[in-house]
């Protein structure tokens, strides 16, 4: 039987108004989970309360069976930087820096040498001696992710990872995410607007009306 990496129970998220309330999810080591749903409904900052990025208003969050909200901040750093990927629309690269540098800044605070069938899966590996600024969007986005997956992490929680990417890339960078999690004893979960990407997931929410509805 799988074990819990994730789970949150009762999450609520309240800024001027409440975004979502009452929210439960679990999530097993192999598991990937797509969220979905319309824009301003709360996706990114649930993905942000699971993720120790922000302490929601009410519930829990247990992650690797610790109440991160309990830890303190050297605690909860130790678990970003180790055990925690994230991966955002918008890939956050050393734009002065060659791309190979960018993946191996990630290795080296973690300890960990880099897979290079991580680059070789991701097409980037005739990329890294070329500076960031001379790459495509899609190819920096591919880099960022590689930056992620670099440290091994056991858990990725990835904001639109695909949003900038065609169609093949998007599939590509899914298949990649996919194997990784199952190679590493790892879990995912991506927030998207993509259908096709949220249907590859073991099992899809529809973050609507301030609830969080298992669809498939």
């Amino acid at each position: 039987m799988q074990r819990d990496l994730l789970h949150a129970s009762g999450i609520s998220h309240t800024f001027d108004y409440k975004l979502f309330n009452a929210i439960d999810i679990n999530l097993k080591a192999q598991e990937s989970i797509a969220i979905v749903g319309r824009s301003g409904s709360g996706k990114s900052t649930l993905l942000h309360n699971l993720s120790t990025f922000l302490k929601p208003t009410n519930g829990n969050v247990t992650l690797f069976g610790k109440d991160i909200y309990g830890l303190n901040e050297t605690e909860i750093e130790q678990i970003r930087r180790y055990k925690l990927g994230m991966i955002f629309q918008n890939h956050y690269l050393f734009r002065g820096m060659r791309a190979g540098l960018n993946i191996e800044l990630s290795s080296l605070l973690c300890g960990v040498a880099i897979e290079k069938s991580i680059l070789d899966r991701l097409e980037i590996s005739e990329l890294l001696d070329q500076k960031t600024s001379e790459l495509s969007g899609g190819q920096q986005q591919r880099i960022s992710i590689a930056r992620v997956l670099a440290k091994r992490p056991k858990l990725i929680f990835a904001d639109e990872p695909t949003g900038n990417l065609d169609k093949q890339s998007a599939n590509l960078v899914m298949d990649v995410l996919l194997e990784n999690i199952k190679e590493n004893d790892g879990a995912l979960i991506v927030v998207t607007h993509d259908s096709e990407i949220a249907s590859r997931c073991d099992k899809v929410y529809l973050l609507s009306d301030k609830k969080l509805e298992l669809v498939s």
